[in-house]
């Protein structure tokens, strides 16, 4: 596994820089439309657990009002969620709002796919099972991403990203990559069930 997680590394390197130069434009069109549709920074930002519980700042293009994390439904949302801008919806729908994360990939924070990082006092939640999906790098992409994303529920999500690496393989990564772009295209599993993202408790 040590091996081809060193593989993984190098062409993570380099299709994030490749996909970085490519993308420039459409991250100046994305963000100037951020920036005409509300107050705020083009990026959001926020700490999150990584491979080995080592912490990192995760890029996100801003999809909802400034400081959205102290109004609402805080760190959780829903799809009607009032929070959420017009330019962000759009952002969200298609999951560009993810793009930044090639910054993360390049710096080795991350990697195209993995299981998604997740906060702090969630990681203080787990048991020494679900601590397994943090002996890999988070990814923008993941097995549960694919196989249900939000419409799971958290322990559901964290099952399936320790069965990703307890059968870690580069051809399985591969599979994910392929079946990301369908759960894109058709935009599934965006919110949880009835609308309302699964609470982590």
């Amino acid at each position: 596994m040590k091996w081809m997680l060193g593989i993984k590394t190098v062409l993570d390197v380099i299709f994030g820089i490749i996909l970085l130069i490519l993308l420039l434009p459409v991250f100046i069109l994305i963000a100037v439309s951020i920036k005409i549709d509300s107050k705020g920074p083009v990026f959001f930002k926020q700490k999150r657990i990584g491979k080995d519980e080592k912490p990192f700042v995760i890029y996100k293009f801003r999809s909802m009002v400034n400081n959205a994390e102290k109004i609402g439904l805080g760190l959780n949302l829903c799809k009607d969620d009032f929070r959420i801008t017009r330019v962000g919806k759009f952002l969200r729908d298609w999951s560009f709002d993810e793009l930044p994360q090639l910054i993360n990939i390049v710096i080795g924070d991350m990697s195209f796919i993995g299981p998604r990082p997740t906060l702090d006092y969630q990681v203080a939640a787990y048991n020494d099972i679900q601590r397994k999906r943090l002996k890999v790098k988070p990814g923008v992409t993941g097995w549960a991403q694919v196989n249900g994303r939000n419409s799971l529920t958290w322990a559901e999500r964290i099952e399936y990203d320790v069965w990703y690496v307890d059968n870690y393989s580069l051809w399985l990564d591969l599979v994910i990559l392929f079946r990301t772009f369908k759960v894109a295209l058709m935009r599934e599993g965006l919110y949880g069930k009835d609308g309302m993202n699964d609470d982590f408790v």
